[in-house]
C-alpha cells in the first residue's frame, strides 16, 4: 500500500484527470504539492487561500473519489498555506519560534500554521475563553486541566486548541521539544479499532499517554461508543496524574454530550467549562479585516461591512463568503461592487434568512401556548404555571439557536446566568423523558418554529 505522500498524489492526479476538464486541473491543481500523508490524512500545499476554498467548493467530491482510487480506500486530506503567509510574517518571531530547530517537529502533521493567538481576534463572544485558552498556555498543567471549550460550529475552538499548542511549543524551557498530540475523536477511535485489529494497542497508548499536551476536537462524538469511552478514561488518568495538559471541544457542555459516561463528564467539569458564542457584528467586522490582510485580499470596507452585516452564523460561513468574493476578484481582475457581492452571495445570504429566528420569536410561541404574558419571559416571578412555560423557552432557544451563549440566552430571560439556563435545560429534559403531555407540547412548539425559519 502506498506511504510516500508525492507517490500518493500522482496517482490521484491521473485518476483527478479523467474526472475534471484539463483546464480546471492545469487552474487549481498543477500548482498544489504534498507534504505529508500519516494515519489516512494526506497534507497538501497551495500558494494561497484561493485554491483550497475553489477546489472545496468545485472539485471535492472528485478529490476524494480519485484519492480513494489512488490508495484503495478512503482519504482524508487537508490544506495548508505555505506561500506569503501574513500570519507568520507579522507575528513576532513566529517562524523561529514556532518550530524546534533540530529533530521532527513535535506538531509537523498535527497542528496547523495560521491557528495561533496573533490571528485569532477577540470580541465580547469569545473573550473569556481567549483568556482560558492563554492561561492554560502560559501554565499547562497548572492552572486548568483539562480545558473545556464548547459552541457551535465554526466558531474558533479548533483555532485555539492548535495556538495553545503552538504557545506551548514556543514556550518550552529545555532543549528537548514537548510532545504534543492533537486529534479529533474520530482520528482517535479510528486509530484505537486500527490497534486493535493490528495487535498495536501498547504502540498507541504510548503515542496518547506520554503527551504533554493532549489536545482532542470534537469530543461529543465519542457519545455511544464504549470501548473508545473506556480507552480514553485510562488515558486520561494517565496523563492527569502524571501533571499533563488536556484540552477538549466540543459543540455543547460536557453535561450536554449525550451517551457520554458519567465518570468522564465528572472528569471533563473538574477543570475549565468555556462556552464560544457568536460574534458580533463589530468583531464580525474585524474578521474580516484580518482574514483579507492575512491572504492579501484587498476588498473595499463596504463589501467587507456588507458581508458582515449580511453573514452571521458563524466564522467558518464568514470566510467562506469573503473566500468567494476573493476568488471572483482574482479570476475577473476587477474590482466588485455590492450588488455583484450580493449576487455572488445570495445563497449564503438565503440560507441566514431561513435561519433568522430569533429568541423572541421563541419566547412569543411559547407564550400562545402556554397562555401567559410576555413580560413573564422575563420576570422574577416562580409559580410553576409561569417558570415551566419560561424554561420551556430557555430549553427551545438552546436547542434551535445553536449560534446562541447560554450567557446570551440568560440576558434575553431577565438577565439571568448562564448556570440558571443550564438548569432550565436539564430540568425540561429530564420532564420530557416522563411527560408525555409536556413532550406532545414541546414537539408541537419545535415543528411551528421550524415552520417559521
Amino acid at each position: 500500500m502506498i506511504s510516500d505522500p508525492q507517490e500518493l498524489w500522482q496517482k490521484a492526479c491521473q485518476e483527478l484527470q479523467k474526472l475534471i476538464s484539463p483546464d480546471a486541473f492545469r487552474r487549481w491543481f498543477t500548482s498544489v504539492k504534498p507534504v505529508s500523508f500519516e494515519s489516512g490524512r494526506l497534507v497538501l500545499s497551495a500558494d494561497n487561500s484561493i485554491y483550497p476554498f475553489w477546489i472545496e467548493e468545485n472539485y471535492a467530491t472528485q478529490l476524494k473519489e480519485s484519492l480513494g482510487l489512488a490508495f484503495g480506500r478512503d482519504v482524508d486530506y487537508a490544506f495548508e498555506i505555505t506561500a506569503n503567509h501574513h500570519a507568520e510574517s507579522t507575528a513576532p518571531n513566529d517562524a523561529d519560534d514556532a518550530e524546534p530547530k533540530t529533530g521532527k517537529s513535535p506538531h509537523a502533521n498535527d497542528l496547523i500554521s495560521r491557528y495561533v493567538f496573533e490571528t485569532f481576534v477577540v470580541g465580547a463572544n469569545n473573550e473569556f475563553a481567549t483568556a482560558a485558552a492563554k492561561a492554560v498556555a502560559e501554565s499547562p498543567a497548572k492552572i486548568y486541566n483539562p480545558l473545556f471549550i464548547h459552541g457551535a460550529v465554526g466558531l474558533g475552538k479548533t483555532h485555539l486548541m492548535h495556538a495553545i499548542g503552538h504557545q506551548i511549543i514556543k514556550n518550552k524551557k529545555s532543549n528537548k521539544p514537548p510532545k504534543v498530540v492533537y486529534v479529533t475523536s474520530e482520528q482517535f477511535t479510528n486509530e484505537f479499532i486500527t490497534a486493535i485489529q493490528h495487535g498495536e494497542t501498547v504502540k498507541f497508548r504510548k503515542r496518547y499517554r506520554q503527551a504533554d499536551l493532549l489536545l482532542i476536537d470534537d469530543i461529543q462524538f465519542f457519545a455511544g461508543k464504549l470501548s473508545t469511552q473506556e480507552e480514553f478514561f485510562h488515558t486520561y488518568n494517565a496523563l492527569s496524574n502524571g501533571n499533563k495538559q488536556i484540552v477538549l471541544t466540543s459543540d455543547c457542555p460536557p453535561s450536554e454530550v449525550k451517551n457520554l459516561e458519567p465518570r468522564l463528564v465528572s472528569r471533563f467539569e473538574q477543570g475549565l467549562t468555556a462556552e464560544l458564542g457568536a460574534p458580533d457584528a463589530e468583531t464580525r467586522l474585524a474578521i474580516l479585516k484580518a482574514k483579507a490582510a492575512e491572504k492579501d485580499i484587498r476588498l473595499g470596507d463596504s463589501v467587507l461591512t456588507f458581508i458582515a452585516e449580511r453573514v452571521k452564523a458563524n466564522i467558518r460561513r464568514l470566510e467562506g463568503a469573503l473566500n468567494r468574493v476573493a476568488a471572483w476578484v482574482a479570476l475577473n481582475e476587477r474590482k466588485v461592487t455590492q450588488p455583484q457581492v450580493e449576487e455572488l452571495l445570495k445563497d449564503f445570504i438565503q440560507q441566514e434568512a431561513r435561519n433568522a429566528l430569533t429568541m423572541e420569536d421563541v419566547q412569543k410561541k411559547v407564550v400562545e401556548a402556554f397562555d401567559i404574558r410576555m413580560i413573564d419571559m422575563t420576570s422574577k416571578k416562580r409559580p410553576n404555571n409561569i417558570a415551566i412555560p419560561r424554561m420551556v423557552a430557555m430549553y427551545l432557544c438552546r436547542r434551535l439557536l445553536t449560534r446562541k451563549s447560554l450567557q446570551e440566552i440568560g440576558e434575553a430571560f431577565g438577565g439571568r446566568d448562564h448556570g440558571t439556563v443550564l438548569h432550565a435545560c436539564k430540568k425540561i429534559e429530564t420532564d420530557l423523558a416522563k411527560d408525555e403531555n409536556l413532550r406532545q407540547q414541546v414537539n408541537f412548539l419545535i415543528q411551528k418554529l421550524e415552520a417559521a425559519r
